[in-house]
């Protein structure tokens, strides 16, 4: 039996217990809300920051999962809440959601720092979300859980099971191929997405949500509950109860993201063949943490670690719906005790331990065995070399096993829509040994560094059946994404990285086993062009871009803006 905080004990008896003007301007207001005294006064405020919209279909859900998350809370004593806050949706915002995803997390920060709540619930999925509110709830400090939006349902398409996402690219190259023609896409648009929730392959989203639930910030097996169970519901309500527990526990969020934690969650991340995007992303959430990650760890677990998820695109067959059956992420942990940290926290239970107790696979071909892996080592490679001396990162599971070690002439591409207009340009005298090169798509060149790191390939040879080569940008790809994509070279072309350095015609080396990626260019002649390299114009000259290109950080270091992810306290604020 948890020992009850006494009213005076909560943060939010600042606000509404004291005998000043101020609470009583407070008290006066919750009136004028129509709430009564006894609804709230004494009780834990929990803040629920749902990041619903109606033009998030990863989301759209989730303004009726907030109502199961306040069943939770008022059944557990607790004083619900619901903040809305910035939706990213990485269907439609563009150019790309992750230039916002340090201004929710900033919000996610200010709105419980500055407002009478005892803990928050987080609602989100949908790829940058979820690190945007574990960044900002880590910064504030408060305790928190987060409910992850699930999955949407399979897709279907003429007797086929559809991936989002990685169907996607791979008909629409069928497409280009002339495989296939309107009629069959016109079909696709409607069997593709076919209910709420973020995508079900180990995208970005199921990676990062499956992340969380690693790192303990969820209700068990919460991350792989399709969208439109009634379980997601459920998991909903208990999210809402235990808030109000680690509230009178004391236990907040930074007792929960320990170095331990994150150690498990890279592991997860690798152990799931998941998306590259979560490199960055926990990189940076750890900072938030006060916990020093970095591309050298994620090598260093990836090694230790088989991929176990058969789940596309890493894998070859099933989808979030079979991983969630299959005994979800609790199932696929108990794979792998001896490469966790059993005896850390989670927000429901005192141990990881006492959490995976009883958890179990039932379908051994969606969660292999250890003896029988989808891959022996971990997802994603970390590159280095002269082209990316801070890094770059491969997921090497999803790519042509003959492209692993490859040599071949670089084809320079300046921005993606030169890319765009060009890429099927003959003249081009592009091949299957070429390697394409995008550059100016960083976090400062994109701006935000978009999603193109899946470069098309040209037309004539995806109608030689050509559907893999080698490419080479400091941009990110989709989680659902594949094929031998270099991603997040740092530094970026647009501050000066050998990115910026490359010439068409020159000879890179790809060699995932050593892990190395080098431009076959003697050093004088590279210092030559670096003398001939002019910074190219700043992408916004004003606004929120102008604070974004002035603050963001390289892809090896997360993303963050510097001074948010600076060590320093916050006070919080005078309520009286």
């Amino acid at each position: 039996m948890v020992d009850m905080k006494s009213p005076e004990e909560l943060r939010s008896h600042q606000w509404y217990g004291t005998d000043g003007l101020r609470s009583f301007s407070h008290r006066a207001r919750t009136r004028q809300l129509g709430y009564l005294p006894e609804e709230h006064l004494g009780k834990p405020v929990v803040a629920i920051l749902n990041t619903w919209s109606d033009i998030n279909p990863c989301h759209v859900h989730l303004r009726d999962r907030a109502q199961a998350v306040k069943r939770g809370v008022w059944q557990a004593g607790g004083f619900p809440l619901e903040f809305p806050v910035s939706t990213l949706s990485e269907t439609f915002q563009k150019p790309t959601p992750m230039l916002y995803r340090n201004l929710l997390a900033l919000e996610t920060e200010e709105l419980l720092r500055s407002y009478p709540v005892d803990g928050a619930v987080l609602l989100g999925g949908c790829d940058k979300s979820t690190p945007a509110l574990l960044m900002g709830a880590a910064s504030a400090g408060l305790p928190a859980v987060f409910v992850p939006a699930g999955p949407m349902l399979p897709g279907h398409w003429r007797g086929e099971t559809l991936g989002s996402g990685t169907d996607m690219w791979k008909y629409w190259d069928d497409k280009r191929a002339g495989v296939i023609g309107d009629c069959e896409m016109q079909e696709l648009e409607s069997g593709l997405a076919r209910s709420p929730g973020h995508c079900m392959t180990m995208g970005t989203a199921s990676t990062l949500t499956a992340a969380a639930e690693a790192l303990g910030v969820t209700v068990p097996g919460a991350s792989s509950i399709p969208a439109v169970d009634s379980g997601h519901d459920r998991m909903a309500a208990k999210a809402g109860m235990t808030i109000v527990d680690l509230i009178h526990k004391g236990r907040t969020i930074g007792d929960i993201l320990t170095a331990d934690a994150f150690e498990d969650a890279v592991t997860t991340v690798l152990g799931l063949g998941g998306s590259t995007n979560a490199v960055i992303h926990l990189i940076a959430m750890a900072g938030r943490a006060g916990v020093r990650l970095t591309l050298d760890d994620f090598d260093r677990i990836a090694r230790t670690v088989p991929v176990l998820a058969n789940v596309r695109p890493g894998g070859r067959t099933y989808l979030m719906e079979d991983f969630h059956f299959a005994g979800g992420l609790p199932g696929f942990l108990s794979r792998i005790p001896d490469l966790l940290h059993l005896d850390r926290p989670t927000v429901c239970h005192d141990t990881l331990r006492e959490q995976l107790a009883g958890a179990r696979v039932h379908d051994d071909d969606v969660i292999r065995t250890r003896d029988n892996p989808v891959a022996a080592e971990g997802g994603v490679a970390v590159l280095r070399g002269n082209l990316c001396p801070d890094g770059a990162v491969i997921k090497h599971i999803a790519a042509e096993p003959h492209l692993l070690k490859h040599t071949g002439p670089a084809v320079v591409f300046d921005d993606y829509k030169q890319m765009q207009r060009t890429i099927d340009d003959p003249a081009l005298n592009i091949t299957a040994d070429s390697v394409l090169v995008l550059r100016g798509a960083g976090p400062k060149g994109g701006p935000g560094m978009p999603e193109y790191g899946m470069l098309p390939l040209p037309g004539h040879l995806l109608k030689q059946g050509v559907r893999d080569m080698v490419r080479i940008s400091d941009a990110r790809m989709s989680g659902t994404s594949y094929g031998a994509c270099v991603l997040h070279v740092a530094p970026e072309s647009h501050v000066g990285g050998p990115l910026a350095l490359v010439r068409t015609g020159d000879p890179i080396t790809l060699d995932v086993e050593n892990r190395t990626l080098t431009l076959d260019v003697d050093d004088e002649e590279l210092r030559r062009r670096r003398a001939e390299w002019t910074p190219p114009p700043a992408r916004y000259e004003r606004g929120y871009g102008a604070l974004y290109l002035d603050q963001i950080t390289q892809a090896d270091t997360g993303c963050d803006f510097e001074f948010l992810a600076r060590p320093g306290a916050v006070q919080d604020p005078y309520a009286g």
